[in-house]
């Protein structure tokens, strides 16, 4: 694998980790799911709850639609959603709860059950990062990549499934809206509603947006999301059939001789232990066992890409048409202040990244959770080091706040210290910093919190300069 493959390899794999529903999304969803539905848990050792109450609806639910033989339980003595807190000393083991957990599972389709016709019923949103006066319309696509092969009458094995968003404006362009866009927008107000009253009576609302979305999706994002798995897949199955020919054949190559050496000594007149038909008969199922691995993990390789379903959609208002329409006429000032300040953060920050002798690649426009990859040269010995994720904040000079959105810091707890916030002070044409801070955030928000402020002066107390991070 040459190095700009695996390079290639190393930032899927990097994403895929940043975007990940383990712990964060799963503990966010589960914990308001399980009290909606009038479960009773309570917070116990760092890390771990007990349920003390498990509705018998969750546990009728599971009798419908339980894949294992393991029931949903009236009560849990220790639940927890990280690996380490399985296990503690003098502690009882907890339950980890991951999405294919009987309990987990069974609170995920009761949801789904009373509120998927709302999803595609549509909903409307504010957008508070977008300074625009131009609304969209979000759509929620469903696809799935799943194997070719399967026993005659089997259901097809999904290999992979993926939530995918597509942002139409109103004319009729569509966009990549970043993995989880819904998660940093806001519910609209009943007077921030009838302001934008015409807007959900627009005509090219009525167009067919979804064949919009669905095309796009089917041109841009279905290919991505099939090449990945059918790569990933691919480098599984050789990794392994590499092994499992080194090790069978091995013993292939041992039998043969054995059964080689075995028949000698019976045309010498020798009785052996071992009668020769006995290691024909090993190098005969060995044999065959080496060919139904190959046959296997050659079918392994083999994936289609199933045809994406819209299954949600909302309606976008960005924050600056409710600004021009409640009168804020400073607001377009601001909003090109803000830009303008966000630009000079961002050639501030890949300046510096660049002194440091680091590839940089300005990812903004991707929406994958951060705004800048810095990638340091590989070593002398050919390892590579891990690539610097990079957020940007710019603010003008007096300003006491950060914010930062409920993805932005999800994806920054998942990643750990391959992610930095970066921060630049503009006053005027000058700058200062850039103030990296590595780990800046502790937790996730609560369920429901689109952002959070963060105050600035305490940021900066922790922050290093660019040289000092390396």
């Amino acid at each position: 694998m040459g190095l700009e493959e695996l390079y290639a390899v190393k930032e899927e794999m990097e994403r895929a980790e940043a975007r990940k529903l383990q712990p964060y999304f799963i503990r966010a969803f589960f914990m308001e799911a399980f009290q909606t539905l009038r479960g009773e848990m309570r917070p116990r050792e760092p890390g771990r709850f007990e349920v003390r109450h498990v509705p018998a609806a969750i546990r009728e639910r599971d009798r419908v639609v339980g894949e294992t033989r393991t029931p949903v339980l009236r009560k849990y003595e220790r639940i927890c959603f990280e690996k380490e807190h399985v296990r503690l000393p003098g502690k009882s083991m907890a339950d980890l709860i991951h999405p294919m957990h009987p309990l987990m599972h069974a609170t995920t389709d009761l949801v789904l059950q009373a509120h998927r016709s709302k999803l595609k019923q549509g909903a409307v949103l504010v957008d508070p990062s977008d300074d625009s006066t131009d609304p969209k319309v979000l759509f929620m696509i469903d696809h799935s990549v799943r194997e070719s092969h399967n026993e005659a009458g089997a259901k097809p094995h999904v290999a992979s499934r993926r939530l995918q968003f597509v942002e139409i404006d109103e004319d009729g362009n569509a966009t990549h809206a970043g993995w989880a866009p819904h998660l940093d927008m806001q519910p609209i107000d009943e007077h921030d509603l009838a302001l934008v009253h015409d807007v959900l009576k627009a005509p090219w609302i009525t167009n067919d947006l979804e064949a919009l979305a669905l095309n796009h999706a089917v041109q841009a994002l279905v290919p991505e999301h099939y090449q990945e798995v059918k790569g990933r897949r691919e480098r599984q199955a050789d990794k392994v059939l590499n092994a499992v020919n080194e090790r069978l054949v091995k013993e292939i190559n041992y039998w043969s001789d054995r059964y080689i050496k075995l028949t000698d000594d019976m045309k010498a007149g020798k009785q052996p232990r071992m009668q020769p038909e006995m290691a024909r008969r090993r190098v005969d199922e060995l044999t065959e066992r080496l060919n139904q691995r190959r046959r296997e993990l050659n079918a392994m390789k083999q994936v289609v890409s199933s045809t994406p379903v819209v299954i949600g959609g909302a309606l976008l208002i960005p924050q600056g048409l409710l600004a021009h329409r409640k009168g804020e006429t400073q607001f377009s000032v601001d909003a090109q202040a803000r830009a303008r300040i966000e630009q000079l953060a961002m050639q501030a920050v890949m300046d510096a990244e660049r002194a440091m002798g680091h590839q940089v690649f300005d990812v903004s426009a991707q929406k994958c959770g951060w705004d800048v990859t810095a990638r340091p040269p590989a070593n002398a010995d050919g390892s590579i080091l891990p690539d610097r994720h990079i957020e940007v904040k710019g603010r003008a000079k007096g300003q006491s706040t950060i914010t930062v959105s409920r993805n932005e810091i999800i994806y920054g707890l998942n990643q750990a210290d391959k992610f930095w916030l970066a921060i630049v002070i503009v006053e005027g044409e000058s700058v200062e910093g850039p103030f990296y801070v590595q780990r800046p955030f502790t937790s996730e928000p609560d369920f429901g919190v689109a952002s959070i402020n963060y105050d600035l002066g305490e940021l900066l107390s922790k922050a290093a300069r660019s040289k000092e991070t390396v």
